[in-house]
């Protein structure tokens, strides 16, 4: 993606530029959203897991559920952040740096 790109950086950006990379940064945040909204969803199956003591045979399980959802979390919050600063790229140049992106 940054290939196909980066012709586009060195040049003016016009009103439908500006509004294409405001969508974006809405759909980043509406992805952020959705990586803790999923992130959540194991935390709590690997939790409820392992609250109940008749499916204790399901304790392996419950414990990669956590511990995805942690990863999961992670990998969406550093997601977001990279996206984000290819965004302010775009718009304030001079916030970029040779490798930025």
């Amino acid at each position: 993606m940054e290939e196909s790109t980066n012709k586009f950086k060195d040049e003016e950006l016009i009103l439908r530029d500006y509004l294409a990379i405001e969508r974006t940064r809405l759909a980043n945040v509406r992805t952020l959203f959705a990586y803790i909204r999923t992130s959540l969803y194991l935390l709590t199956a690997g939790i409820g897991i392992l609250q109940i003591d008749s499916i204790s045979q399901l304790d392996g399980l419950a414990w990669v559920c956590i511990i995805a959802g942690i990863i999961l979390f992670f990998f969406g919050i550093v997601h977001y952040l990279k996206i984000k600063r290819q965004l302010k790229c775009y718009v304030d140049k001079s916030q970029c740096g040779e490798n930025a992106g």
